[in-house]
């Protein structure tokens, strides 16, 4: 059989609509603002052998690690009865396919209506959310941290739902070490119906076209996929390029720690080597394998154009390797609840910068380089009950070859929202004094970085406080002579007016009637 150019597009957008509508329904039913106003969830549809075959447009530190989720959950029941019709598994352990405690990744297999094989699932649906809270040693799960126990319930793979029925045992334990159980809960119970949506819509396309005939455009997919990357590298010319960047620090050493890669193109292959990268550090900035790979893949997906499907084909000519116990290649008990989100966003810088020296006219300048993670929590006042927030924080875009890069806005492995001034007030005890664009931060050149941001949030009660950022030392990089953008700020003012200089990661408890004013970073800029 071959593949059929128009049935291809169909298929390959059908599948693409499953992960969409996933998305959609997980930010309707979610309780949490993270997940309704900020959507940090992603979704993705995978086949019965496990491969990814559709993404929705989510977040892309979770999309390209979610295969290793989905790898995880496979193996885990293999020795049993595997994951059958009604099943759904949990898990966030990093070192059993998670990437930071958080996010809470949900596995369901689907099975064709037309042929129930409890052992062949036609497909697999995934979706991941980052919780506002996961237990540990600081609100929100977030903060300083030395090792894995310290940041929160780490959970492998475990089935929450058993023939489509809860599993109230592993629901309780979940729910009995965090702090804000029924947000919690409310989310869990989002992404079963997201899972459960993904299987109805899954089947309705394999009823209607036959399980031969989807399977068949599974496969071809995956091959299309690999195709188009391997004809994008052989237009990058043959060669070897490096380039190096530096994390500020781990939060307890004032030491920098540095991220050096090198890309060998040759012909249609790529390898990309991490060598050199600094060993896995004390605090949190360890990045597990499942990272790293998911910023390679972001990178080259993005040399390819906007219509490509998000297959794992895509990284079938690209070979990946970290030097294992690296901050990229971290392994147990190493703390790694700022690695998915800071190390993530340099990764990227790092490799984009090695890539400039091969394509200059395609590479954009670096952009803000850190997600700019804010947490807190505590117990309100008057009611007694605690509350936990967590958010990300926008900076500027670099600017790319032809144009200038754009003000506040989540650039490369984070693609969340803000919350609404609005809903952060209604939801929390806290007052917004200030959320305006950070004038003059970005790089000047040809074409100028965009602007970071400035946040101004006051606690209305004590709170317990955690900032994981960067590039507060080293700013984001012009291109071809382009001037850096401006290095993020940490600070906090007391309720007496005295200012207080925080450093890119810190752990405080804010007095009441405290301000914490962040400044992002901008992107830097393009040419002379």
């Amino acid at each position: 059989m071959r593949a059929d150019p128009t049935e291809l597009e169909i298929f390959k957008n059908l599948f693409h609509s499953v992960a969409e509508e996933m998305g959609a329904a997980l930010r309707r039913s979610g309780f949490s603002p993270n997940i309704k106003e900020r959507r940090d969830y992603s979704c993705a549809v995978f086949d019965g052998a496990g491969r990814a075959v559709a993404m929705g447009d989510h977040m892309p530190v979770h999309l390209g690690s979610m295969p290793a989720s989905v790898a995880a959950a496979i193996a885990a029941f293999q020795n049993s009865t595997g994951l059958g019709p009604g099943d759904v598994a949990v898990l966030n352990d990093p070192f059993a396919g998670g990437t930071h405690l958080p996010d809470l990744t949900m596995v369901a297999p689907v099975f064709a209506a037309a042929k129930r094989n409890p052992k062949e699932p036609l497909f697999y649906v995934a979706n991941r959310a980052h919780h506002s809270d996961i237990g540990g040693a600081q609100p929100a799960s977030m903060g300083l941290s030395e090792e894995i126990y310290q940041e929160g319930l780490r959970i492998p793979p475990v089935r929450l739902f058993r023939q489509g029925k809860m599993d109230r045992d592993v629901l309780a334990l979940i729910l009995a070490n965090v702090r804000t159980p029924r947000e919690r809960e409310g989310d869990l119970t989002a992404q079963i119906a997201a899972c459960r949506l993904g299987d109805r819509r899954l089947t309705e396309l394999a009823e209607k076209y036959g399980v031969p005939r989807t399977r068949f455009y599974l496969d071809a997919l995956q091959n299309y996929s690999a195709r188009l990357m391997r004809q994008a590298l052989r237009e990058i010319p043959d060669g070897v390029y490096r380039a190096e960047d530096f994390l500020d620090d781990d939060g307890y050493a004032n030491a920098p720690l540095p991220l050096r890669v090198s890309i060998t193109i040759l012909g249609e292959r790529a390898r990309v080597d991490f060598a050199g990268t600094a060993p896995a550090c004390r605090g949190s900035m360890n990045a597990v394998m499942a990272i790293t790979q998911s910023a390679v893949f972001y990178v080259f997906r993005c040399l390819l154009g906007e219509d490509v499907p998000a297959c794992a084909g895509l990284m079938d000519p690209i070979e990946v390797s970290a030097p294992e116990g690296s901050i990229v290649n971290a392994r147990p008990p190493a703390a790694v609840a700022a690695g998915n989100v800071e190390t993530s966003q340099r990764i990227v810088d790092v490799l984009l910068r090695a890539l400039a020296r091969a394509l200059p006219q395609r590479i954009p300048a670096a952009s803000s380089g850190t997600m700019n993670n804010l947490s807190f929590g505590g117990i309100a006042a008057g009611s007694g009950q605690p509350f936990a927030y967590y958010e990300t924080v926008a900076g500027g875009m670099g600017a790319r070859p032809s144009m200038d890069g754009l003000s506040g806005i989540h650039t490369h492995m984070t693609n969340s929202l803000n919350t609404p001034t609005e809903a952060l007030e209604s939801a929390l005890p806290v007052r917004v004094r200030r959320y305006s664009l950070r004038s003059g931060s970005g790089g000047n050149g040809r074409h100028k970085g965009g602007d970071g941001i400035v946040r101004e949030i006051e606690f209305l009660t004590e709170t317990r406080v955690s900032i994981l950022s960067d590039r507060r030392r080293f700013a984001p990089y012009g291109l071809s002579g382009g001037k850096p953008g401006k290095p993020g700020k940490n600070e906090l003012i007391l309720p007496s007016g005295k200012k207080q200089t925080l450093p890119s990661k810190a752990t405080f408890t804010a007095p009441k009637g405290s301000v914490f004013r962040i400044q992002t970073p901008g992107g830097g800029g393009w040419g002379k």
